[in-house]
């Protein structure tokens, strides 16, 4: 099969394809914080630069493109008609960091979840995936409303006697 497009504007069709914050990546992201987790991305320190990482539960999320990782069954992981002897090596070359990334994490003691695109898009399970993945949330942070920024009462002050006297601070506008 011919593609239809030229190499220069197949070349810059690719290069448009994001390695990080990716349209699944976002869907993920979104889902833990408004769960009220709070997490690193794209953290360097873990094995494999997962896409989302906690670090205090030693637990790492990488979020997969069903097509450039060659998701197994699933539809998106067609391999292109054309030039397939270089997909099959890169997706070979995909296929064997991935393996090797999560067997450095499990020896590291890391847990690691894989979420596939395609899993992704059944949105009411994967918060309640992600949820049994992470464990519970350690604190939900309140906002605070208006009635808790207002000033103290009168009864709350320091009566004027008491205050530290500072002579700069004078009623009398000198």
């Amino acid at each position: 099969m011919i593609d239809p497009l030229t190499p220069a504007a197949r070349s810059a069709l690719m290069a448009r394809i994001r390695r990080a914050d990716t349209k699944p990546e976002m869907i993920v992201r979104r889902t833990l914080h408004a769960s009220g987790y709070r997490f690193r991305l794209q953290w360097k320190a873990a094995p494999g630069r997962p896409d989302v990482a906690f670090p205090g539960r030693r637990a790492i999320i990488f979020v997969h493109g069903c097509f450039w990782h060659q998701h197994p069954g699933c539809r998106h992981a067609r391999l292109p008609a054309t030039r397939r002897d270089f997909w099959e090596a890169k997706f070979d070359r995909n296929r064997a960091r991935d393996a090797r990334d999560l067997a450095r994490a499990e020896a590291e003691g890391w847990r690691s979840l894989v979420l596939w695109e395609c899993e992704i898009a059944d949105r009411e399970a994967l918060g309640p995936r992600l949820e049994a993945f992470v464990g519970p949330v350690r604190r939900k942070r309140s906002r605070p409303t208006g009635l808790d920024l207002a000033l103290p009462s009168e009864e709350g002050r320091i009566p004027r006697q008491e205050r530290i006297a500072d002579p700069r601070l004078d009623d009398d506008g000198a």
